[in-house]
């Protein structure tokens, strides 16, 4: 008995190792943000400049997305990612060490470029090697991302606060996390490649190489470009939301710092419901499962919006958390979908093609709202994510009823 339950646990060896990866992968990234304020007094400058060099990780990380599915395609998925995880680890290993301030700008971007291909090239490895259950590895993958970047600013605070923890201050942060990479990545080396189907059966043509306008005929298509725009329209929300619901509640529902930081965070409380909706999908179909999921965010943040001013933080909380477990419980099996519809032979560069237009589409977000938040106010703004959620789901309902899903 015992040794057919370690069979079937090893079966899944490979969604843990890359899902591990994933999870150090955002751990050093949002490591960065709670450690501004110490970082400035170290090296003498100020929280622009760090935001600076933050944002530079940022753009390198997104600027990654296709290039690196594109070469996962041409080479090896995972040669792609072992060689950004070296260099995130080689990153994270020179921050262990004292040295000037361009040595962390530089380690930053190293670190921004590293990860970068992690989230693409690591759902073409997940979905090659479990194609029945691709909702189900989703959504551990998408828990790990998850739950590396809440527990990155816990460290943080470890280790910076608690000096005699290791004796090496916030350093520590870094040098764990690199030393814990290597033992990662070791074993990702070694084991994911023997549980990857032969990937000469998925080669395009004699020499496996994909033209480059290849990438180009899924958009011709309808369906996927409606997806497209579907999975935009989220990310612009979410990510706005993300960054301006705490002031939200501060500005205009009234309510004081700390119940608004408690409220904001059981958005990320409810994140492990990726487990229940990834399973649930591959059971009853992916655009089903984003129809509602999508519906229920926009249902909760609709709520935020109606209860501001009428309703105390008990309703504001559970609007809340019926976004999270919306917006959370998207996330895999929009993964899922995608990797459903994308051939294998263009599924790297297609799937980071997309992941770069969403990435825009959330990153100018922000921008918008601040804008909005400073002429006509945050409740305004929140009705037009809002409204961005409402079209994304009536999208993905004319998805399903077209698609017969």
């Amino acid at each position: 008995m015992t040794e057919s339950l370690v069979r079937r646990l090893g079966r899944f060896d490979a969604v843990l190792l890359t899902a591990g990866l994933w999870f150090l992968g955002k751990f050093v990234r949002f490591a960065f943000p709670p450690l501004f304020e110490q970082l400035a007094v170290v090296y003498d400058v100020s929280t622009a400049i760090l935001g600076g060099a933050f944002s530079a990780l940022l753009l390198v990380y997104a600027a990654l997305q296709f290039p690196s599915g594109l070469l996962s395609d041409r080479l090896s998925p995972v040669v792609v990612i072992a060689v950004g995880s070296a260099l995130s680890i080689g990153a994270a290993l020179a921050l262990s060490l004292d040295g000037p301030f361009v040595v962390l700008v530089g380690a930053m971007v190293v670190i921004g470029a590293g990860t970068g291909p992690l989230k693409t090239v690591g759902m073409q490895i997940l979905s090659r090697t479990y194609p029945k259950q691709t909702g189900r590895v989703f959504g551990v993958f998408d828990t790990f991302g998850t739950l590396g970047g809440a527990v990155a600013p816990a460290a943080v605070v470890l280790f910076a606060g608690s000096p005699a923890v290791f004796g090496a201050g916030w350093r520590t942060t870094f040098l764990l996390a690199g030393l814990t990479g290597i033992g990662v990545t070791t074993a990702f080396v070694l084991r994911v490649p023997g549980r990857m189907p032969d990937e000469s059966e998925e080669s395009p043509g004699e020499d496996g190489t994909v033209p480059i306008r290849e990438y180009g005929t899924l958009f011709r298509e309808w369906r996927f470009s409606v997806f497209v725009l579907v999975t935009s329209l989220f990310s612009f929300a979410f990510n706005a939301a993300l960054a301006f619901l705490p002031l939200y509640f501060t500005r205009e529902a009234g309510l004081g710092p700390t119940t608004a930081n408690l409220l904001y965070s059981s958005l990320f409380v409810v994140s492990f419901v990726q487990l229940l909706t990834g399973e649930l999908s591959d059971r009853t179909g992916t655009l089903l499962v984003i129809a509602l999921t999508v519906g229920l965010a926009a249902a909760g943040l609709g709520s935020v919006v109606l209860l501001t001013g009428v309703a105390g933080p008990l309703a504001l909380g559970v609007a809340v958390v019926c976004f999270g477990l919306g917006a959370h419980g998207y996330r895999p099996v929009r993964g899922a979908y995608l990797m459903s519809v994308i051939p294998a032979s263009v599924s790297g560069g297609s799937l980071g093609a997309v992941r770069t237009i969403q990435m825009l589409a959330g990153a100018s977000a922000p921008a918008l709202v601040g804008v909005l938040s400073e002429t006509t106010g945050l409740q305004p703004a929140f009705t037009l994510l809002t409204a961005a959620l409402v079209l994304a789901t009536v999208l993905s309902a004319l998805l399903w009823l077209a698609d017969g899903d």
